[in-house]
């Protein structure tokens, strides 16, 4: 059944094959673009030759301070916390599928469609709208959408979820579309170069004053330059003396300004509590339930138990223990290929 779609189109090669598609499938669409910040105007400019080239009608929504206070604020706020945020979740939960959905039901369109490579399916016996990983597991986005409601997923549609990257070239470069070459964007869009140390200081006006490294027991192992240049597992750029041996990041500490390092074997931690859960194939916990998690992006799932401790409140326990498991980034639980719903990482539990 054909619907009115508004496709967000952010000029790269999978929001303009997945309009291609919708088109194709005889949908009628809206190309949206969405102004996020200062120096996006070149992502605006490909998404409106992009629409031009498919002959649908295209428009730019400013959302520039619903990502402001959604996504940047809280980035910030998550650092200087000394934890490490994922904003990709927060923009699809409050902007992408948010915002943008606000605007395209104000413009009677029924849909918002985008290039993220997941599956989207309704379970026939819950009536629950089921988060599916892409059929093609290296490029699978499902991690950073936990956290859309039962509505937003209702009023999507993922037209790459079945699809190969390269298959989706092949479409670009066959229809002749000006985002066939480019280059997948790597890196914050807001913080291109990956610099967020200086990122933060020119955002938020603040100089995040030098501290102390410390071991796990105190001992003062050298200075850091500011406790927003580090997050939980890293090695590089420490500038501590090799004579302590390999360390890494163990935990970061706002408080007194600390970064504490530690071996890598310290970096491993069997529970972790998270808070902000978001079901997605269910209601609710009604009691623990054994499932599959990942912590970061990159990364396997691994078996594990979930209790939900209180109405914001789950505790996690991996059959093995997890490497660098690190505040402020999301765990995501699935049962096969089924997202069935995440939290925001808080701490981790001592053995």
């Amino acid at each position: 059944m054909c619907a009115k779609i508004a496709v967000a189109m952010s000029g790269g090669v999978d929001s303009s094959a997945a309009a291609w598609l919708l088109k194709e499938q005889g949908h009628t669409l809206l190309g949206v673009t969405l102004k996020l910040f200062q120096g996006g105007d070149g992502a605006v400019r490909d998404a409106q030759r992009a629409a031009r080239q498919l002959d649908i009608p295209h428009c730019v929504v400013d959302a520039g301070p619903c990502f402001q206070a959604r996504v940047m604020d809280r980035f910030a706020a998550a650092y200087e916390a000394g934890e490490t945020p994922n904003p990709c979740v927060d923009c699809n939960q409050y902007v992408k599928f948010g915002a943008l959905l606000d605007r395209v039901r104000e413009q009677e369109q029924e849909l918002v469609a985008s290039g993220h490579y997941v599956r989207l399916e309704r379970d026939p016996g819950t009536g629950r709208w089921l988060l599916k990983r892409a059929a093609h597991r290296s490029k699978d986005q499902s991690y950073v959408l936990w956290a859309l409601t039962q509505d937003q997923l209702a009023h999507s549609r993922f037209p790459l979820g079945d699809m190969s990257k390269g298959e989706i070239r092949e479409i670009a470069q066959a229809q002749g579309l000006v985002s066939a070459r480019k280059k997948d964007s790597q890196d914050i869009c807001f913080v291109p170069d990956g610099d967020y140390s200086a990122f933060l200081r020119q955002y938020t006006g603040k100089n995040y004053p030098a501290g102390n490294f410390v071991s796990e027991t105190g001992e003062i192992l050298g200075r850091h330059q500011g406790i927003v240049s580090y997050t939980v597992g890293q090695r590089r750029g420490l500038g501590v003396s090799s004579n302590h041996g390999r360390l890494y990041v163990k935990e970061i500490c706002p408080g007194n300004n600390t970064v504490v390092l530690s071996e890598n074997g310290s970096l491993f931690h069997r529970t972790l509590w998270a808070d902000s859960p978001n079901w997605i194939a269910l209601e609710g916990l009604q009691g623990p339930l054994r499932l599959r998690a990942k912590v970061r992006y990159q990364m396997e799932e691994q078996p594990c138990t979930v209790e939900q401790t209180d109405g914001n409140t789950l505790r996690v326990r991996f059959d093995e223990p997890q490497r660098a498991i690190t505040p402020g980034q999301s765990v995501v639980f699935y049962e096969d290929d089924v997202v069935v719903g995440g939290g925001v990482i808080r701490r981790t539990e001592e053995e």
